[in-house]
């Protein structure tokens, strides 16, 4: 009998020691923070919602599994068209991805405005909330140093 209780002490002995490490292991993944860098380079608007649907497709994803992620998109060259307030074909599509992704980050490369500006010999205005940066390449560059898992459609 003796034998019996000490194997069971000694099982809850260990199983009381393993629950702390299931408790913390399970609060980590509920914290699990991730971050999405997406570059847009091209005015072809099917590029455009490719970019804006991974951006959703990614913060549902982790929305069902009680997981954080920040977006940022970062568009220079062509891919400006995206975020101008007079060329975007996709105003309504970056609408939705407001919505579904709070605090999505969009940003224009100033090098890429400043051209298109001599180009076209007028301001180049960004939609409302679309930050510009001083140049595109160096905030992606910037965001991978800064461990953002970086993704060009």
């Amino acid at each position: 009998m003796r034998t019996i209780s000490s194997i069971a002490f000694a099982l809850a002995a260990v199983l009381s020691a393993l629950l702390p490490l299931d408790i913390a292991s399970a609060k980590e993944a509920h914290h699990k923070s991730h971050r999405l860098l997406l570059q847009i380079d091209s005015d072809d608007p099917q590029t455009m919602n490719i970019v804006l649907g991974n951006a959703i497709n990614a913060k549902q994803y982790y929305d069902a599994k009680g997981e954080a992620l920040q977006v940022e998109v970062v568009a220079y060259g062509p891919g400006i068209t995206m975020l101008r307030e007079d060329t975007s074909p996709v105003k309504d599509r970056i609408e939705q991805a407001r919505t579904a992704i709070p605090g999505i980050v969009l940003s224009m490369c100033n090098n890429a405005k400043t051209a298109a500006e001599k180009r076209e010999g007028h301001e180049i205005s960004p939609l409302p909330g679309v930050r510009v940066v001083p140049a595109g390449i160096v905030r992606v560059m910037e965001l991978e140093e800064q461990g953002w898992s970086y993704v060009k459609p």
